[in-house]
C-alpha cells in the first residue's frame, strides 16, 4: 500500500514535490540547484521545509523532469489559466481578471464630455453590483471574451444597421402579404376593392367593439363575426 500524496495544505508539500521532481529527473540536490542557477542550500532548505521557492523556480524545476505545475479544483480536475489571447485595452493591457469585459459600444455613455474620447473596442464595468446583476441574468463567463473580426465599433454599427434594414424589409413583406390576402378575400366575397364600401355588418359586429368577454385572436385583429358579409374597417 503506497502513501497518498500530500494534500495542498500539508506543510511538507513543497518538500515532497521537490523530491518527486528530483527522482523523476534523476538529479541530486546539487545537480538540481546547478540546473536552476540557485544556491545549493536553497534546494536543501526547501526540501527540509525551512524556506519556500519562487513559483518561477518551481516551474523550471518541474520542466527538468518533464512535468508542469497546474491548479486543481475540489474534484481534482485541472483548472486552466485565463486566456492570454483575450481582449485587451488600448494600451495592450489585460482587463481586471475579477471583472467581466464587454464591447465598448454596449451601454456606451453618451455624455457630452465623453463624446470627445475615442470609443474603445472593449471595456468593463468597475462596479461589482453591475457585474453581479449581469451574471445573475446571463451567468458567469468562464473567461474574458476573445477578440474577433468585426469587433470595431464602426463594424458593429454597420451590422446593426443592416439588421435593422433587414427587419424593416421583413415587416414590409409581411404587411404586403397580409394586404394581398385581404384583397383576395374581398374578391372572393365580391366586394369592391377601392370604392367606399357600404357597411352591411350585422349588429353582432358592433357588439364585438364593446365585448364583455374574451375575443378570439382573429376577432381582436378584425372585429367581425364569422359570417359577416361586409368585413369593413369598423374600428
Amino acid at each position: 500500500m503506497t502513501d497518498a500524496p500530500p494534500a495542498a495544505g500539508d506543510e511538507g508539500l513543497l518538500s515532497a514535490l521537490l523530491r518527486r521532481i528530483r527522482r523523476t529527473a534523476d538529479l541530486s540536490q546539487r545537480e538540481l540547484a546547478d540546473a536552476l542557477a540557485v544556491a545549493r542550500s536553497t534546494v536543501a532548505r526547501a526540501e527540509l521545509g525551512q524556506r519556500d521557492l519562487p513559483v518561477g523556480v518551481l516551474v523550471r524545476a518541474a520542466g527538468l523532469a518533464g512535468l508542469r505545475l497546474g491548479l486543481l479544483d475540489a474534484t481534482g480536475s485541472e483548472v486552466r489559466g485565463m486566456d492570454r489571447n483575450a481582449v485587451r485595452d488600448r494600451a495592450g493591457r489585460h482587463f481586471p481578471a475579477h471583472l467581466d469585459t464587454r464591447y465598448g459600444d454596449d451601454q456606451w455613455w453618451h455624455a457630452d464630455w465623453y463624446r470627445s474620447r475615442p470609443q474603445p473596442w472593449y471595456t468593463f464595468d468597475r462596479r461589482r453590483d453591475w457585474r453581479d446583476s449581469q451574471r445573475k441574468a446571463a451567468g458567469t463567463p468562464p473567461d474574458h471574451q476573445p477578440p474577433r473580426a468585426g469587433d470595431a465599433p464602426a463594424d458593429r454599427a454597420r451590422v446593426r444597421a443592416e439588421a435593422a434594414r433587414a427587419a424593416w424589409r421583413e415587416r414590409w413583406r409581411k404587411e404586403l402579404a397580409e394586404h394581398q390576402l385581404r384583397v383576395q378575400e374581398r374578391l372572393r366575397l365580391g366586394l369592391p376593392l377601392w370604392s367606399d364600401p357600404v357597411c352591411t355588418c350585422p349588429p353582432a359586429c358592433d357588439d364585438l367593439l364593446f365585448a364583455d368577454g374574451p375575443l378570439s385572436p382573429r376577432q381582436q385583429a378584425v372585429p367581425h363575426v364569422e359570417d359577416c358579409p361586409c368585413l369593413c374597417d369598423i374600428a
